[in-house]
């Protein structure tokens, strides 16, 4: 998720596009004669870090090829309050038409962004590193996860197919975790990896007698993930999950886990504010 294949995301685009304007920005064809043209800009109105810049650009070319496209930044930048964006220039249709919905995603992806770079900084001086996770807006989750990794963030899993994570209701429906893992490992390539949440001590030497690629510490106390961490030893990977704040992450981070997810990165995003000008002439 480092790149953005905008052919992957151009039905998303459409669709946006499709629902925005339907068959046709009624006010501005009636007031805009389709042969104007004009220049914009966009502009932050607060600290952050952008993301995003290409898939806005992508909404314009959509509308038409003839928007000339000059970013001032790039995606991950730091950009302050008043910096210039973008400038543009091109039928002054297209742009006013795809202002909305380019700001919609830019202004979502930088939240994203920007929130996730809080949470990197807070934990800078260990090793941990911060992850997201499935809550994600329906259909945009490539997105979503673009824009953590602009963040300084990593992704976890992209959905269900990528990698195996046991959760409480597969266990209880398996059996336990030592069939959960049994099972699966019977059925899935070697090079999947498997994860296993866990509740307590119990659990966590049950996944590490399974050989659990990566234990998950769900919901538990810091000291009782310290304590946890002691005792896989670096035979897995360890993830803290469960309750994640900015007050809390540098201390969840200190008792060695190896990743922190957070689903708030992306569930509970305010969008960066950032302002689209069009210049009359």
């Amino acid at each position: 998720m480092d790149n953005l294949d905008i052919i992957i995301i151009k039905s998303l685009i459409e669709r946006a596009l499709s629902e925005d304007i339907g068959a046709g920005d009624i006010t501005t064809n009636a007031l805009i004669p389709d042969s104007m043209n004009t220049t914009a800009t966009m502009t932050a109105k607060a600290d952050g870090i952008v993301a995003g810049l290409d898939v806005a650009r992508a909404v314009f070319d959509f509308l038409s090829p003839l928007i000339k496209w000059n970013p001032r930044v790039k995606d991950g930048d730091k950009i302050s309050n008043g910096e210039l964006l973008v400038e543009m220039s091109g039928p002054f249709r297209a742009l006013l038409t795809g202002e909305r919905l380019a700001l919609n995603f830019l202004q979502r992806m930088s939240g994203i962004a920007t929130m996730t770079a809080l949470f990197v900084d807070q934990v800078a001086e260990s090793g941990t590193k911060i992850l997201d996770t499935r809550k994600t807006v329906p259909g945009m989750r490539l997105l979503d996860k673009y824009a953590v990794k602009a963040g300084g963030g990593e992704n976890h899993r992209i959905g269900l197919y990528d990698m195996v994570l046991i959760k409480d209701n597969h266990i209880k429906v398996a059996g336990g975790i030592t069939k959960a893992v049994a099972q699966i490992r019977s059925q899935v390539l070697p090079e999947i990896k498997i994860e296993v949440e866990t509740t307590n001590m119990s659990e966590v030497l049950e996944a590490l007698q399974m050989k659990a690629d990566i234990i998950m510490l769900d919901n538990m106390s810091n000291e009782m993930m310290k304590e946890c961490v002691g005792v896989i030893n670096h035979q897995a990977k360890v993830e803290a999950s469960g309750n994640m704040n900015l007050q809390r992450v540098k201390e969840v981070a200190a008792t060695g886990v190896d990743y922190i997810s957070i689903g708030a990165l992306t569930h509970s995003v305010t969008a960066l504010d950032i302002s689209m000008n069009i210049k009359l002439d």
